[in-house]
């Protein structure tokens, strides 16, 4: 873990990009340590052995989530990303997502799959209830999305990305090219990359824009309205979570950092300042974590 020391910043952008960004001034944070990298499938795994804990993608599909489901279609699974075949141009919006029966964090992709000698590869199929029983085991929390982001700006206020402001190949674990048709792997990597394969930030954290998307503690709401002027922000009430692209979800946490599927033609939220909402029961091949610990109060 690396030291990040006190200070207060401006959190996320007034881009007519993503309006959900939009921004808010005198957001302080205390000092606190944070994670060089994104937990790995090594560290999970001790947790695993001396827990004997199992994953959400680890276990039948609940009733209560979904009622009309027939128990033998209940089997357990996540999300996994698939590329168009070769040779489509065209193809329905997310389409490149599938439920994948047997996907899990030892299971990437599949059954079929595993994740032998990537002991340093970023854990996936990563829920926000497994983030944080992880974080329970170990003594640490999963950040608020003010101390992710202040951490991840890495000193530099008000630049679009954690190391300034021209957009770089070479920085992150992003995709190049067309999404999802093709990846140039200019970056060196078509899809998830060992933690600590790019340059870290001012603060010393690696893989803090692109290679998996990152848990935060808050729950999604649209801006920072109330975030502005506080200190320490604290994670808001579950009933205030909204995201008008999912009215249907009712509970949704802030997802930080991008991950190695984002391009310039399609999500380009390899930024500081962007976030996304995801469900807490919900885990893919883009979605990992890393941890904070607070200091002691003297």
């Amino acid at each position: 873990m690396v030291l990040i020391h006190e200070g207060t910043f401006r959190i996320g952008s007034d881009s007519d990009r993503f309006p959900e960004e939009r921004s808010a001034s005198d957001v302080s944070v205390s000092s606190f340590c944070m994670d060089t990298h994104e937990v790995t499938n090594a560290e999970f795994a001790k947790f695993v052995k001396a827990t004997g804990y199992k994953t959400v993608a680890e276990l039948p599909l609940s009733k209560a989530q979904f009622p009309d489901l027939p128990d033998e279609q209940r089997l357990p699974g996540s999300l996994v990303f698939q590329p168009p075949k070769e040779g489509e141009k065209q193809v329905p919006f997310l389409s490149w997502w599938t439920w994948t029966v047997g996907a899990n964090w030892q299971h990437p992709f599949g059954k079929d799959s595993a994740i032998a000698g990537k002991d340093n590869y970023p854990v996936v199929h990563i829920s926000y209830k497994d983030a944080e029983a992880y974080a329970r085991w170990i003594g640490k929390s999963i950040p608020t999305e003010a101390q992710w982001e202040y951490a991840a700006r890495g000193g530099l206020d008000g630049a679009t990305y954690t190391w300034g402001e021209q957009y770089s190949e070479k920085k992150a674990n992003t995709w190049q090219g067309i999404f999802p048709f093709f990846n140039t792997k200019a970056d060196g990597y078509t899809g998830l990359a060992p933690v600590g394969s790019f340059p870290p930030n001012g603060y010393g954290l690696y893989d803090i824009t692109g290679n998996v998307w990152e848990w935060t503690s808050d729950f999604f709401e649209f801006g920072h309205d109330r975030k502005a002027h506080q200190h320490d922000p604290v994670t808001f009430d579950r009933t205030k979570s909204f995201d008008p692209k999912k009215p249907d979800e009712s509970v949704l946490h802030t997802i930080k950092g991008g991950s190695y599927l984002c391009a310039p033609n399609y999500c380009s939220r390899y930024r500081p300042a962007a976030r996304e909402s995801e469900s807490p029961d919900t885990g893919t091949t883009h979605i990992g974590f890393r941890l904070v610990k607070y200091l002691e109060k003297q």
